[in-house]
């Protein structure tokens, strides 16, 4: 009994701990981002209190250049251009690629999934001047659609490793049925495979988007001679610079993390069907 009592105390004390070390420093940022650059700088671990709160590092990090701030949230709307195309095409290129590598029999079919595995594991520095003297010469080097390109030959081979064990957990019976009523193999694809795989589709569209959200070496390679095309990852860097104040730099870090968050609470019920799904089938 002593045993069991002192395993569920230590239980207690390891979840404490470890939701601490994640959760403490968010909110330190969070409350370094609503205190006064002068109060930061006379004591940096001090609460403030309700009434000596100050909100305008936010607007001033999100703000254009034009308005004294730095262009935050013009580099926002850029990477959820940039990231929500990616996950979408990359997502409907994946579908096909995976289901063939479930369902269809051809010479290889089970080292696919190594191979693609493989791919997305090459470093992808070294891929950095191929892409770029590419890009180059078809026009579209320093260009948001040039980048979402990049970042597709990058997630297009994990998405496919995901999307394999989703599929598997389609039962193949379903489609064969569906055939039997007299539909053919697309038709099967669009109307029972995808609606039954949907869980697993927005579990890998949202690691997709991340992925493109947080991407940092191809955005500074394509884009750092055109502030206006930045993405938040290049803005994030600019704001890490020594001169701005660090309310700015921690409302900045706040502030490009809601997007991902209501990504993850909006589609919170099919990445847990989903996730478990691939984890079970997988």
């Amino acid at each position: 009994m002593l045993e069991a009592r002192a395993l569920a105390v230590l239980r207690v004390a390891v979840i404490a701990g470890a939701a601490a070390a994640a959760a403490g420093p968010l909110l330190y940022g969070v409350v370094l981002s609503v205190r006064p650059f002068a109060s930061v700088v006379a004591d940096p671990l001090a609460l403030p209190s309700p009434a000596g709160a100050d909100l305008s590092a936010y607007p001033r990090a999100l703000a254009g250049e034009e308005d004294g701030g730095f262009g935050l949230a013009r580099f926002m709307r850029n990477s959820l251009a940039v990231a929500g195309w990616t996950a979408v095409l990359a997502v409907a290129c994946s579908v096909l690629g995976a289901y063939a590598a479930v369902r269809l029999r051809f010479f290889g079919r089970d080292a696919v999934g190594g191979f693609f595995l493989a791919v997305y594991l090459f470093p992808g520095i070294v891929l950095a001047v191929p892409l770029f003297v590419l890009l180059g010469r078809a026009g579209l080097a320093g260009s948001l659609p040039g980048l979402v390109l990049v970042y597709m030959a990058q997630t297009v081979p994990v998405a496919l490793y995901m999307l394999r064990g989703y599929l598997r957990a389609v039962p193949a019976g379903v489609e064969e049925a569906a055939e039997v009523d007299g539909c053919n193999r697309l038709q099967v694809i669009v109307r029972v495979v995808l609606p039954m795989a949907l869980p697993g589709i927005a579990a890998t569209a949202l690691y997709v988007f991340l992925i493109a959200w947080n991407e940092y070496l191809f955005a500074l390679l394509f884009l750092v001679g055109d502030q206006e095309r930045w993405t938040v990852s290049l803005g994030v860097a600019r704001l890490a610079d020594f001169a701005v104040p660090a309310p700015v730099l921690m409302a900045g870090s706040i502030a490009i993390t809601v997007p991902v968050v209501a990504g993850f609470l909006l589609a919170q019920r099919l990445l847990v069907s989903g996730l478990a799904a691939g984890a079970e089938k997988g």
